[in-house]
This record gives structure tokens, C-alpha cells and sequence, in this order.
């Protein structure tokens, strides 16, 4: 992955601008934490999307914003957004524009469509966007579709960042 942060512009179906672009975040959130989803059926990804929902204010606390993105089309991501009504940016991605350019982990291509074992797997990155610069600051790249971090994990990170 590129040590530079990659800015992209995606279609948002939740809070916040539609399009979403990461370079048009208000200057005054410190962190962007992307979490990037595997697919419109991954059922941790679901679970993912509601827990960081109930949480969310926790990282509003440490001047954060969560961004979830998901390799679909819009009509699909619309579907989590009326099913969850979640309170942060949620983007669709069918292109894989966003994925690739952070390189999220792909195993064994097209079956990824059939199975979850195979396909996108979970990815988080953390940027640090206090600098003249922003920079990734954190990469937690997911082996199989269990393989994400806590959010307490992801919120110690965004602490550690604070302090440094």
C-alpha cells in the first residue's frame, strides 16, 4: 500500500455529503477510520456496521469519523442504510475504487462471490489528518471474513495517535 493517503470520491447513502471525498471533511476531525466491508451478504459485516452505530459517540469524543465502505452498488448499500439507519458515512464502492487504492485483501478473485471465505476481506485504516499532510496511521488488513479488530482496539489506536 502507498504511505500517502488516497483521497476518492463515492456515492454516500447515510450521513453526511453525497458524494463523500475524504479531502472535504470538516477540518476539525482528527481521525478518519475507514472500515472497509466485504460484501452486501457478510453477515459481520452487518454486525460491524450496527456495533460501530451503538458506538459512535465514542468516536466523536476522540474527533473522529467512521467511514464504511462497501463493494457494491448503490441499491444494495441503500438496503443497510434503511435496514440500519446508521449515523455515519456509508458508502458504496462497486467499482472498488476506494478498496483497491487502500489495497484491501482480496483471496481467490471471482469465487469471493459464492463463499465467505473467499473475496474482499475486512480492512481498517486509520488516518491521522491533523498534519499538513494527512498520513495513514494504522492498517489492519483481515485474513478471513472473522479477522477485524475490536472496536475497543480501533479506539486505543485513536488514543495512542492522541497522545503522540
Amino acid at each position: 500500500m502507498t504511505e500517502q493517503v488516497q483521497d476518492f470520491s463515492l456515492p454516500n447513502v447515510a450521513a453526511g455529503p453525497d458524494p463523500f471525498s475524504l479531502s472535504e471533511l470538516p477540518a476539525d476531525v482528527s481521525f478518519a477510520v475507514l472500515y472497509f466491508q466485504r460484501d452486501h451478504y457478510c453477515t459481520n459485516c452487518r454486525k460491524q456496521v450496527q456495533q460501530l452505530a451503538d458506538r459512535i459517540d465514542e468516536f466523536r469524543q476522540r474527533d473522529s469519523e467512521v467511514i464504511s465502505i462497501v463493494p457494491e452498488p448503490v441499491d444494495r448499500v441503500e438496503t443497510w442504510q434503511e435496514t440500519y439507519a446508521l449515523p455515519y458515512p456509508l458508502l458504496a464502492d462497486p467499482d472498488t475504487e476506494a478498496g483497491d487504492a487502500y489495497d484491501q485483501p482480496v483471496r481467490f478473485g471471482i469465487l469471493g462471490r459464492f463463499s465467505d471465505f473467499f473475496g474482499r476481506m475486512p480492512e481498517v485504516v486509520i488516518i491521522d489528518r491533523r498534519h499538513t499532510e494527512p498520513k495513514i496511521a494504522y492498517v489492519h488488513r483481515g485474513s478471513s471474513t472473522f479477522d477485524r479488530p475490536e472496536i475497543d482496539e480501533i479506539l486505543e489506536e485513536i488514543d495512542k495517535l492522541q497522545q503522540n
